[in-house]
């Protein structure tokens, strides 16, 4: 089983939640994935070992996750830059970067958007979906963020960036190895 895009948005979109309880069709109203394509997502990531069993729950794997996204996503998922259009901002041009990372404020980097407000140059998303995810929850928006940039930003701002990743996903683990974590998921057998 290959890992598409959508793959890192719902791991990310768990990532942001917490401890926060879950099922497949909520998840898809957050991400506006179908329901079947959001449990085909768990079906790979799980095989792809970014997902972990805790009991009867799986859930993001989140020292295995933050390797492929530190060390892998730009390669799996190569940030592809397009014209200047209208967008929300990403990358280094959208929180929690655009408080570190000093830019001249010209083109930034933007998810194509209709709803958008800022100017820039187009990076394409994840995910065609991932603009109206971000606007419902400011953690995956940050996190999208922050893998835009290690996607596509110079050395300095990928530093930022996996300096970020990794404090927040070892507060995921941290608060998830104590035990927290209630997800309504049960994980199915495969076969």
């Amino acid at each position: 089983m290959n890992l598409k895009p959508q793959d890192i948005v719902v791991l990310l979109k768990l990532v942001a939640q917490g401890d926060m309880n879950w099922v497949y069709s909520h998840l898809a109203r957050q991400l506006s994935i179908s329901p079947s394509q959001i449990h085909a997502s768990m079906e790979r990531t799980y095989h792809a070992g970014l997902m972990m069993d805790k009991g009867d729950v799986i859930m993001p794997d989140a020292k295995n996750l933050e390797e492929f996204i530190v060390y892998g996503v730009k390669y799996a998922s190569a940030a592809e830059r397009g014209e200047v259009c209208l967008g929300m901002p990403t990358s280094y041009a959208a929180r929690p970067l655009c408080d570190r990372v000093v830019y001249d404020g010209n083109n930034p980097p933007v998810w194509p958007d209709q709803n958008g407000k800022v100017e820039g140059i187009a990076l394409n998303p994840l995910y065609p979906t991932v603009p109206d995810a971000a606007r419902l929850d400011s953690g995956l928006y940050e996190l999208l963020a922050l893998v835009d940039a290690i996607r596509s930003g110079r050395t300095r701002e990928r530093a930022q960036a996996i300096k970020e990743i990794k404090q927040r996903f070892t507060r995921y683990a941290n608060h998830n190895r104590l035990g927290r974590v209630q997800h309504v998921n049960r994980r199915r057998k495969t076969g």
